[in-house]
C-alpha cells in the first residue's frame, strides 16, 4: 500500500462565468454552439475559465500540508475536490483513507434541526454509525463549547457557533484524513487555538491534515510543508516559513508577524 495519504497528478478545474438566455430563440443556437465547440475539443470556450491549471502534489500519511494563497486563487476548490464535491476537468486524484470535511460554515446541516439533532445528521453523512455518535456525543458538545445552545435550532447560530460544532464534529469522526478551510476564521481567537492543538492532536494518531488558511501563525504552527497557489497554480512548494515569504513577496510589502519556531525570512 502507499504511503500518500493524498496525491494530486496535473489537476485542471475549469468553470464557466454565468450565462442565461431569455427566449427558445436564443437558447437553441447556444445548445448548438456549446455542442460545437465540444466536438473541437477547444481547451477554454468562451466565457470559461481556469480554477487550477497543473495542480500536482503529494500528502504523506500523518503530514500536515498548508495551502496558502490570495483569494480566488483556487483553495477551495482543490479541497473540493479531494472531497468529491467537484470533479475535475482533467487529471488524477487519489485518496487513500476515510476523509472528514469542514469546508463550508454549516455544510451538511438542517437549519430546523437543533445543533444536537444535526450532529447525529452530520455524523452519518461522514460515515459514523449511531452507536458511534452515541459515545462520542459528550465529547463533540463539550469541545464545541456551546452546550447551553445545543437544543436550540441552528438557524439561531451565528456564524462562529456554526464553526464551532462542524469542526467539532468533523475531528471526533477519527478521519484517516481532515480537510480544513478558512471556516475557522469565523470563530473566536480562543477557539482558533483550541482547533489547532486539536489538529496537533490528530496528528499524532496519524491523521493527515490538509489546512487552507490566511492565518500565517496558524499554519506555521500546523503545518509541516507549504504550497503556495497563484492564479490556480502552484508557484512554491516547500517548508512553511519559505513558502509564506513568497506569498508577502507576491501579495505586497506587508509582513505579517511570524512564530520565531518557523520565521519566515524575506530577502530582498
Amino acid at each position: 500500500m502507499t504511503s500518500s495519504a493524498l496525491e494530486f497528478h496535473r489537476i485542471f478545474k475549469k468553470f464557466r462565468r454565468g450565462e442565461g438566455y431569455d427566449s427558445l430563440r436564443d437558447l437553441l443556437p447556444g445548445i448548438f454552439k456549446k455542442a460545437f465547440e465540444h466536438s473541437r475539443g477547444v481547451g477554454l470556450k468562451e466565457k470559461e475559465f481556469w480554477a487550477l491549471r497543473d495542480v500536482t502534489f503529494q500528502v504523506g500519511r500523518g503530514e500536515a500540508l498548508g495551502i496558502v494563497g490570495p483569494n480566488g486563487s483556487g483553495k477551495s476548490t482543490a479541497l473540493k475536490i479531494l472531497s468529491g464535491i467537484l470533479k475535475p476537468t482533467s487529471g488524477t486524484m487519489r485518496v487513500n483513507g476515510r476523509i472528514s470535511a469542514l469546508i463550508e460554515v454549516g455544510a451538511g446541516f438542517h437549519p430546523d434541526l437543533t445543533g444536537r439533532e444535526n450532529i447525529y445528521l452530520n455524523g452519518a453523512i461522514l460515515g459514523m454509525s449511531k452507536w458511534e455518535i452515541q459515545q462520542k456525543l459528550d465529547a463533540i458538545i463539550d469541545f464545541s463549547g456551546i452546550p447551553d445552545f445545543i437544543d436550540t435550532p441552528v438557524k439561531r447560530y451565528s456564524s462562529g457557533m456554526y464553526a464551532r460544532l462542524g469542526f467539532s464534529i468533523a475531528a471526533h469522526v477519527e478521519p484517516e484524513i481532515l480537510l480544513v478551510d478558512e471556516v475557522l476564521s469565523v470563530g473566536d481567537f480562543t477557539f482558533q487555538g483550541r482547533c489547532i492543538q486539536k489538529m496537533q492532536e490528530i496528528l499524532k494518531n496519524g491523521t493527515t491534515v490538509i489546512f487552507v488558511s490566511h492565518n500565517m501563525e496558524s499554519v506555521l504552527s500546523l503545518c509541516d510543508r507549504a504550497i503556495l497557489l497563484v492564479n490556480g497554480q502552484v508557484t512554491k512548494e516547500g517548508e512553511p516559513g519559505e513558502v509564506i515569504a513568497e506569498y508577502c513577496r507576491v501579495g505586497g510589502i506587508w509582513v505579517p508577524p511570524l512564530s520565531d519556531r518557523k520565521k519566515a525570512v524575506i530577502k530582498e
